[in-house]
């Protein structure tokens, strides 16, 4: 993007803060509020869609809105967003009904899927390397500011109003962003007339879907379900090939997304996705159920992640011009698997604080790890690629949190069911365990061990995967940027990209 003179790149990043800020908050202030809502409308068994669908659509849907930012501009992308996730805000907060709500949250994540890439494509395009890091950090605050006010701002909200409230405190909150984007947020009229990949971008989706509802129903759903999902994805994937290489624009491009240093990064940014889903969803449920501690400890620990990771975001900002951005890429990821062995440790004796420790330390290096990444995706290529590429980043963290949950709650029911010399624990007791007062522990104590071995699986699971994270960044060539993205594009750097480039290109050597 072009930057005009008459941007207030202040004032912009304000829009971009407060537009993150409403689907950050959304995600902890839906589950605070997520057991009244079910008990009004009814369908509990649909209780884990309303979380599900959300996720799909913004998944599915963040690729195709980075490159419709880079075919339309930035802020079509991002105020079409925002204005789509604000209609299944309000509708939201009218549902009559389990299959409504759900309905409505897959509106609320289209909106996400396009707010979030093209936001930080935004920074991307306004700010150059040196200062884009310090921007980042400000923006992995909100993501932490938001995970400790969103419980009590929903809590606040059932208690002194209704729960349609937490879908209606969208609504102010978008309309400033949108109205901040529309006034200060100016860039170059495009005169061309791009060519639309509509194929691509409805094959891709109905993969990402398929993927995503497999993933969800294994081990829930019947075999024969699961089966028509999996067949629907490799019917969509060769389709989608198929179009993509005869497309005149596709809608993926296949050489920046092979292209090394992006498929490096990528690939580390899913392991790292699976090893903090396994953190959040597996955590609060060891220091309650297995220590016996109560739910504010458990989030406590949980939450010193959301305080390392605005650290290791600054700590990235402040450092990668004088360390480098190679050796953060490097050095980010081993923090991950190194905060991943307390876990690895913990027995029913031992204190949270032990726990909250390695939070932070996982957190810190997940904060270094995607701040890195995306300052390297967003200055190897073109400017008109750019939402594309982070588009690409943040698919794959999405899609690393939806194969953690599968996979490391596959290890946990296995654990549950093959623990030697005790008998299988069900949902039913596994359940009564975590809601179990004082004087009842006693009573659960081979529950408690079953829960105890599971969970050792899962976080050994963790684990290895953070350290294929590791693994995953020895694949980064030592590349000079000035030459790949001279040859990535045919299209002009301007000033800003300019400075964005040579500054990144000493940071990264």
């Amino acid at each position: 993007m072009s930057q005009s003179r008459q941007t207030v790149r202040p004032l912009v990043i304000a829009a971009v803060m407060a537009s993150m800020a409403m689907v950050a908050i959304e995600a902890t202030i839906v589950s605070t509020a997520m057991p009244q809502i079910a008990t009004q409308l009814g369908g509990l068994n649909l209780y884990s869609w309303v979380f599900s669908s959300f996720l799909l659509t913004q998944t599915a849907l963040t690729v195709v809105f980075g490159k419709l930012s880079d075919i339309f501009g930035r802020k079509p992308a991002v105020l079409t967003g925002i204005v789509i996730f604000l209609i299944g805000s309000v509708l939201a907060g009218f549902a009559w009904s389990m299959p409504a709500m759900i309905v409505f949250r897959l509106i609320q994540g289209v909106g996400a899927g396009a707010i979030l890439p093209v936001a930080l494509t935004v920074v991307g395009d306004l700010y150059p390397a040196r200062e884009r890091g310090k921007v980042q950090g400000y923006l992995a605050s909100v993501w932490a500011v938001s995970a400790v006010l969103g419980p009590m701002v929903g809590g606040l909200l059932i208690r002194q109003f209704s729960w349609a409230w937490i879908f209606w405190i969208n609504v102010p909150i978008g309309i400033l962003a949108a109205a901040l984007f529309v006034f200060f947020l100016h860039e170059e009229k495009r005169h061309d007339r791009p060519a639309i990949d509509l194929g691509g971008a409805f094959l891709f989706t109905a993969a990402v879907a398929s993927l995503m509802m497999a993933l969800t129903d294994a081990g829930h759903a019947s075999n024969v379900r699961v089966g028509v999902e999996l067949a629907v994805l490799l019917l969509s994937c060769v389709l989608f090939v198929w179009q993509e290489r005869r497309a005149a624009d596709p809608m993926i491009s296949f050489s920046l997304w092979s292209h090394r240093p992006i498929a490096a990064s990528n690939a580390a940014t899913v392991l790292a996705g699976m090893a903090m889903m396994g953190l959040t969803t597996f955590l609060p449920m060891y220091v309650q159920g297995v220590m016996h501690r109560t739910p504010v400890e458990a989030g406590l620990a949980l939450t010193m992640m959301m305080i390392g990771w605005p650290s290791g975001a600054t700590f990235t900002s402040r450092t990668f011009t004088r360390i480098g951005l190679r050796r953060l890429l490097m050095i980010g990821p081993v923090f991950i698997p190194l905060g991943s062995v307390p876990f690895v440790l913990l027995g029913p004796e031992s204190s949270p604080v032990w726990a909250g420790v390695g939070s932070a330390i996982v957190g810190f290096g997940m904060g270094i790890t995607s701040v890195s990444c995306l300052i390297l995706i967003q200055e190897i290529v073109q400017p008109l690629e750019r939402g594309s590429a982070t588009a690409s980043n943040l698919f794959s963290r999405n899609l690393g949190n939806t194969l953690g949950a599968a996979v490391f709650g596959a290890v946990q029911n296995f654990g549950l069911t093959h623990t030697d010399g005790l008998p299988p624990v069900h949902a039913d007791q596994l359940k009564a365990l975590l809601t179990s007062v004082t004087g009842d522990f006693a009573a659960n104590e081979d529950i408690r061990l079953v829960l105890h071995h599971s969970l050792h699986l899962t976080f050994t699971a963790m684990f290895v995967i953070a350290l294929g994270a590791v693994v995953s960044m020895l694949f980064m060539p030592k590349i000079d940027l000035s030459r790949k993205r001279e040859s990535v594009g045919a299209v002009g750097a301007t000033d800003a990209a300019n400075a964005a480039k040579n500054a990144a290109n000493q940071a990264f050597h």
